[in-house]
């Protein structure tokens, strides 16, 4: 290890769930050979969120890290693929009611340049195709239901992400953790004690009495039992910049025998967004929504309207939501993962790949030095920056909504509790600035890359309306090439049933009999 630092010797996780046990695998990985003794204590009593059902494509390199494959965790968590995101209704203007988000790659190089180009021109007023989901092969895989796994070599291989059961995800990690040689115990953490210098000596449970380590890390949920109870670290609330503080989730089964859906579908309600979700087994589905806006049992009465017979006898599930950060996630000997340091709702799925950063970039800067050193105020910069650039995306759909319907959607459009770094995006795009520019100078604060910027704005539309009558030496790129370069290369993946079976293997029978 750089600087011959060496690991935590003992080291105590205090709650499960998938937050708790992607933070064991994936120190266990990497402190196992030095020795580090990993101690999990879970209560039997509270149960998990379970509501993170989609990922990015970076949970990829989690499974790739571990060494598992698709065929080892996909199975058993009843998991799909996800080639991106619908977003459905975010608009009253008909030519921009709906875009895809799609993962990016090589493939999208060509035909994403012109979108770029093409926005560059109808920012200036000019005529040009800017929607979206005419350029990128994602959309077109999703809109045919195939998988991101072409069936004829390629030079690339497009992103993807996953849908999958977040309680049988944290289960799987959990047995093959305890495979592994983690120690798990079962009850629940009733006290904390503190050296004078404030860090955390042991914690305490009916169960196993005291516990002692080196290093703590604060996996207890909302309730943030070290880091905020113990520790006393600040929350920051996003609640400013994001009304949306509940959630109510409703499952509905899938149809036998008929292929799946490759999207995650995010479509826009009266006072929120309702998501849905492909597993093997059934559909997620779940209404965020302001509480301040609307009320539980109307989110959950218009939720089954829009889930029509599929919804009737499903029991549904009423969440409400902390968004928001901590100030510090790495305090004193203590690191907060998961919900206990910070949640941003699900609008693009983002809470797997914040844990996996947290954790990997806390194992960076630990064998960099010992954690009182100067690499701890540097790790909380940066774990802000990510969480603060994935809620300026997310802030994003709702300041460029078009819709009209409700107080709720033109409240978000004319909040003006907005970063300075999404300001000055808006800005920049709708003044016709140097947006490439703008996108290389804050790449760091915005999180999103520049595909991801392109396709929210032109999705929702954000041009002027003022069309430029000069259109000497304008070229813009016509859709119907992109689209025919996208529906040639969509002819060489296969369905997303086939490749689920494919996948599957013997579990495809049991769980489609």
């Amino acid at each position: 290890m750089k600087n011959n630092t060496t690991p935590p010797r003992k080291i105590v996780i205090v709650g499960g769930g998938t937050a708790g046990w992607m933070t064991a695998s994936l120190l266990q990985h990497a402190w196992s050979k030095y020795g580090t003794e990993i101690t999990l204590i879970e209560s039997a009593d509270i149960g998990t969120i379970g509501v993170g059902e989609g990922s990015t494509p970076y949970l990829k390199t989690f499974f790739t890290k571990l060494g598992i494959e698709e065929s080892e965790w996909m199975p058993a968590c009843h998991a799909t693929y996800k080639c991106g995101i619908s977003f459905l209704n975010w608009s009253s203007d008909a030519e921009f009611n709906g875009y895809f988000h799609p993962f990016f790659s090589p493939l999208d190089l060509k035909s994403g340049n012109a979108l770029f180009d093409n926005c560059g021109l109808r920012r200036r007023g000019y005529s040009a195709d800017t929607h979206p989901n005419d350029f990128f092969v994602s959309a077109t895989l999703a809109r045919r239901q195939l998988s991101p796994i072409p069936e004829k070599k390629l030079p690339f291989i497009p992103d993807y992400g996953y849908h999958f059961d977040s309680v049988l995800l944290g289960r799987f990690l959990k047995n093959r953790a305890i495979s592994l040689g983690i120690n798990h115990l079962v009850g629940t953490v009733d006290s904390v004690f503190q050296h004078d210098n404030g860090d955390i000596c042991e914690v305490s449970s009916k169960e196993h009495g005291l516990i002692t380590a080196d290093f703590f890390i604060d996996c207890s949920g909302f309730s943030g039992l070290l880091i905020n109870k113990t520790l006393k670290e600040k929350f920051i609330s996003f609640k400013e910049n994001l009304f949306n503080d509940a959630a109510v989730a409703i499952p509905t089964s899938i149809e036998p025998n008929i292929n799946i859906p490759s999207e995650t579908v995010s479509k826009a309600l009266s006072n929120g967004w309702m998501w849905k979700i492909p597993l093997m087994s059934r559909y997620g589905n779940g209404y965020v929504y302001s509480s301040k806006h609307i009320s539980p049992q109307a989110a959950e009465k218009e939720l089954r309207q829009h889930l029509g017979e599929s919804a009737k006898g499903m029991p549904a599930r009423h969440i409400k939501m902390r968004v928001g950060r901590v100030d510090n996630h790495w305090s004193h000997n203590c690191l907060a993962i998961g919900l206990s340091q910070g949640f941003i709702e699900p609008l693009e799925a983002t809470a797997l790949m914040l844990i996996q950063l947290s954790v990997e970039h806390f194992i960076l800067n630990y064998e960099k030095g010992s954690y009182t050193s100067e690499y701890r105020p540097a790790y909380n910069k940066r774990i802000n920056e990510f969480f603060d650039g994935v809620r300026d995306y997310v802030v994003a759909h709702y300041q460029l909504n078009q819709r009209n319907d409700s107080e709720y959607w033109r409240a978000n459009r004319n909040n003006p509790h907005i970063s300075e770094n999404l300001k000055a995006l808006l800005h920049v795009w709708d003044d016709g600035g140097d947006f490439e520019a703008f996108l290389t100078k804050q790449t760091k604060f915005l999180v999103y890359l520049r595909p991801s910027w392109y396709c929210i704005l032109a999705g929702m539309g954000r041009f002027p309306t003022k069309v430029n009558s000069n259109t000497t030496k304008v070229s813009a790129t016509p859709s119907d090439e992109t689209r025919h370069y996208c529906e040639s290369m969509a002819r060489k993946f296969a369905s997303h049933r086939t490749q689920l079976k494919k996948i599957y293997g013997s579990a495809w029978s049991i769980m489609n009999n």
